[in-house]
């Protein structure tokens, strides 16, 4: 299903298709983490990360919860953004040889993941809003103040040593 198929008709069905989407890129997300721990050299980054997993594992049960308050079935559709970020970091990881720029380029990746989200997460909150859905936003918003959170503590961590160590 395209973005505005025919499907989508309703600010309801688009509500929940991008529920969806988030619940595909979460599960994609929940994938790609071990991966990003392994390749990480830096012992904050690796706990970061794992820390992060965690976060991710209850993130997809939130939106399975949101799924339900709202009457929905629990299922994924394809979302390429996601695809191609996660795609694109699995990439630049594969072309560097050198362990702290390595982990330079895996906080970058990561911060591309959680922009993805926070933008998703951000416009699920308006959204239930507008539908009369406090129930389900306040669900959502636990998951939009975490991604938040930990985009500023990658943040924190490149520009305080991760970052600097890489230019040396």
């Amino acid at each position: 299903m395209g973005l505005f198929s025919k499907d989508i008709k309703t600010m309801d069905d688009l509500f929940v298709h991008t529920l969806q989407d988030i619940y595909y890129a979460e599960k994609k997300i929940a994938k790609s983490l071990p991966a990003m721990i392994e390749k990480a050299s830096d012992p904050q980054l690796k706990a970061d990360f794992q820390r992060h997993l965690s976060e991710t594992q209850n993130h997809i049960l939130r939106v399975e919860e949101v799924f339900k308050m709202h009457g929905a079935e629990a299922k994924a559709v394809n979302c390429p953004a996601i695809d191609g970020i996660v795609e694109e970091a699995e990439d630049v990881a594969g072309d560097v040889g050198d362990a702290e720029v390595l982990d330079a380029a895996l906080i970058a990746a990561a911060q591309a993941v959680e922009h993805y989200e926070i933008t998703r997460y951000g416009t699920l909150v308006s959204w239930a809003k507008l539908l009369g859905r406090p129930d389900c936003a306040g669900v959502l918003m636990k998951n939009l103040d975490e991604e938040k959170n930990t985009d500023a503590k990658l943040t924190k961590l490149a520009e305080a040593r991760v970052n600097l160590h890489a230019a040396e």
